[in-house]
């Protein structure tokens, strides 16, 4: 009797352990979760959209520029310096007037001044020089013929003579004839719907890669001779990059009293059509000898121009074409015989 006893809880012992084994384990306690990282942002902002200044090479942001050239005749006598506005100018051709005196189509798009000035009379090459650009020409008036020659061109033209609207006026600083100003900026304001010029010629991206800095000879100074009463020459300023200008013997200044300047200094040899008497003609249709001078150096080149409406093109002595530096030029009509260009 006893035996059985002992026995049954033998027996029932394993029992209640392995019903201890199954007993489920008490939950563990869940840890924190962890805080969320806010999701990646790009700081990188892309590059405005940029093109190139089409009279000066430089970059600009896009539609900056979206507005027409304004070309104006420019006077030259003593009398009328210093003038206004000609610091700015994309491009500047100087051309032999009548006396031997000269004057200057200057043109302006990517830096128009608020007045330019003082504007004098058209001449019989103007329309071959601003066709090209398009856009506007302001000049005083001239010879029938030549205003004629001049309104047949597709460029608006605004002459002085003619003016009701006030955009000319005279100031009192000049002595008449030379003092009319132009408000240039207004004008180019009024005339938005004219489109921007075409890209007249090639540029290369900086100074030391422009054809005459890579190619050319060095040159410190450029003398220019269009008679005994003009005579321009440019020096190299190594410090600025820039050509000065200088206008027989002294610096050439602006009304601001700064002396002129020019990235590029072009030397075009030109033959003179003797057809309107005593008033010269510069023949820009054909080609001719010319020069190139950019970063204290200067390349021989060929100039050609196929008609009035067309840009001038400009070819080294392998026929490449020749890029210029970003900035603003200088051209030189010099008359063949009786003109002279001297490089130093």
């Amino acid at each position: 009797m006893r035996r059985r006893v002992v026995l049954s809880t033998i027996i029932v012992l394993p029992m209640l352990l392995l019903a201890a084994g199954c007993t489920a384990a008490p939950p563990k306690k869940s840890a924190s979760p962890t805080p969320t990282e806010p999701a990646y942002v790009s700081t990188y902002e892309a590059p405005a959209a940029t093109e190139i200044a089409p009279l000066r090479g430089t970059t600009v942001p896009a539609g900056s520029l979206a507005h027409p050239s304004l070309a104006a005749k420019i006077d030259n006598h003593e009398e009328a310096r210093p003038q206004y506005g000609l610091d700015r100018t994309d491009i500047v051709f100087e051309e032999l007037v009548e006396g031997g005196l000269t004057r200057y189509a200057a043109v302006w798009q990517s830096d128009v001044p608020d007045e330019i000035g003082p504007v004098r009379s058209i001449r019989p090459m103007d329309p071959d020089i601003i066709s090209p650009f398009g856009g506007i020409i302001a000049y005083s008036g001239g010879q029938q013929i030549f205003v004629d020659m001049m309104m047949a061109t597709p460029v608006k033209n605004l002459v002085f003579d003619y003016d009701t609207s006030g955009i000319f006026y005279r100031n009192d600083v000049h002595d008449a004839p030379h003092n009319v100003i132009l408000r240039a900026k207004d004008v180019v304001g009024q005339s938005a719907a004219l489109a921007a010029p075409q890209q007249q010629w090639a540029y290369s991206t900086d100074i030391a890669t422009s054809t005459a800095a890579l190619d050319g000879a060095p040159t410190g100074n450029i003398a220019v001779s269009f008679s005994p009463e003009r005579y321009p020459n440019y020096t190299w300023d190594e410090a600025t990059k820039v050509w000065l200008r200088n206008q027989e013997g002294s610096p050439d200044l602006d009304a601001n009293g700064k002396q002129l300047q020019a990235t590029n200094v072009i030397t075009m040899r030109v033959d003179i059509d003797g057809t309107y008497g005593e008033v010269p003609k510069t023949v820009l249709t054909g080609s001719g000898a010319a020069t190139v001078s950019t970063g204290g150096k200067t390349v021989n080149a060929t100039w050609s121009k196929a008609d009035a409406g067309s840009p001038i093109r400009f070819v080294d002595g392998n026929g490449v074409v020749v890029r210029l530096a970003p900035g603003n030029t200088w051209i030189e009509l010099v008359p063949n015989g009786t003109g002279s260009v001297t490089l130093q």
